[in-house]
């Protein structure tokens, strides 16, 4: 029976995420070519993990680091997986998290989330399915990104899935507003042999569990 690789603890994921994040050149690219994009702005951006709930965040095990050059953020994770099959439990197949992010930008400057990259790892047997799920939207705000991806089996690699907007959704002007996040992992065995293991993590290829999501800057009017 296989089992999942064990995951680094909280601490030493958000060390090897800053490191990622400050060389990545993921962090120097926002939306599609059509946004109204500016430069990022002068002075400090601030970003607070103001909740995480979720199967997938118990508490301390979910934190948040800004890139240098302001461009993104990422959400790191240490419990985040979720498997089927081989004697787990039901509630197993599925953890999700809701995280509420406020990010504290300078005055006269909003943005938007360009896109979202998401890095694991999944182990799944012929005839099982893991799906990645995630959606965006403000607090307050009726606007919501929802994307979804399938990964079937068989599989054993790392993965990555990135989520681009369709539309420009900027955070108001001169207001904080949470940023909200829902994310979901799901293994369904379906017709696989009930005694193999399938799991799907947000691992990376470093083994930290890392989420970046890219920001697109706009001065306010």
């Amino acid at each position: 029976m296989r089992r999942p690789r064990t995951l680094l603890s909280a601490a030493a994921a958000v060390s090897a995420a800053a490191l990622a994040l400050s060389a990545s050149p993921a962090a120097a690219s926002g939306g599609p070519s059509w946004w109204p994009e500016d430069p990022p702005p002068p002075g400090k951006v601030e970003i607070d993990l103001v909740n995480a709930n979720g199967s997938g965040c118990a508490p301390g095990t979910t934190a948040t680091s800004v890139a240098p050059d302001k461009t993104a953020f990422t959400v790191t994770y240490s419990e985040y997986l979720a498997q089927a099959g081989g004697g787990s439990s039901p509630i197993d197949s599925r953890k999700n998290c809701q995280l509420a992010v406020l990010v504290s930008v300078p005055q006269g400057y909003t943005y938007a989330i360009a896109r979202a990259e998401y890095r694991g790892y999944a182990d799944l047997a012929d005839g099982a399915e893991g799906t990645q799920k995630a959606s965006y939207y403000f607090q307050g705000m009726p606007e919501t990104e929802a994307v979804t991806h399938e990964l079937p089996g068989p599989y054993q690699d790392n993965w990555q899935f990135n989520d681009r907007a369709n539309v420009a959704i900027y955070a108001p002007c001169n207001a904080e507003r949470n940023f909200n996040i829902n994310t979901e992992l799901r293994v369904d065995a379906g017709d696989s042999d009930p005694d193999e293991l399938s799991f799907m993590a947000m691992d990376s290829t470093d083994a930290s569990i890392t989420t970046t999501y890219v920001f697109s800057w706009k001065k306010c009017d």
